[in-house]
């Protein structure tokens, strides 16, 4: 028998409908939000702190998802390098979540809201 006469055993295949479903869980959507507003050109992860008072180290961007069927919201808050354009910055971060989700998870995106929590200078210092 040659490659192009190779027989398929359609017995061991089962059909779309009786096939297990992947499920995926809010948090992990949450990662990839998070990971993709961090890789964007010009945005960054937040300062940390606790009631107010600084620590050193950098968190990921703050994010908030819901995931209803097959539909995901998205909100996050991000620092933007100081002097960027704050709105072209937020535009890009909003296209790379979008297509970051839906390439990884085939969820559909339908709102990406941008909280631009904090400007840095290129030293790493927040702008007052």
């Amino acid at each position: 028998m040659t490659a192009d006469e190779r027989v398929v055993e359609t017995d061991d295949v089962r059909p779309p409908g009786e096939r297990g479903r992947t499920v995926i869980s809010d948090r992990v959507v949450e990662r990839i939000v998070a990971r993709a507003a961090q890789e964007t050109a010009g945005s960054g992860g937040l300062d940390r702190s606790v009631l107010g008072v600084g620590l050193p180290g950098r968190r990921a961007a703050r994010t908030d998802v819901r995931v209803h069927g097959k539909v995901v919201t998205a909100k996050v808050a991000v620092s933007v390098a100081y002097p960027l354009p704050v709105r072209d910055v937020a535009r890009r971060v909003r296209e790379g979540v979008r297509e970051r989700v839906e390439a990884l998870t085939g969820l559909t995106v339908r709102q990406v809201d941008i909280d631009v929590a904090a400007l840095e200078r290129p030293t790493g210092r927040t702008v007052s």
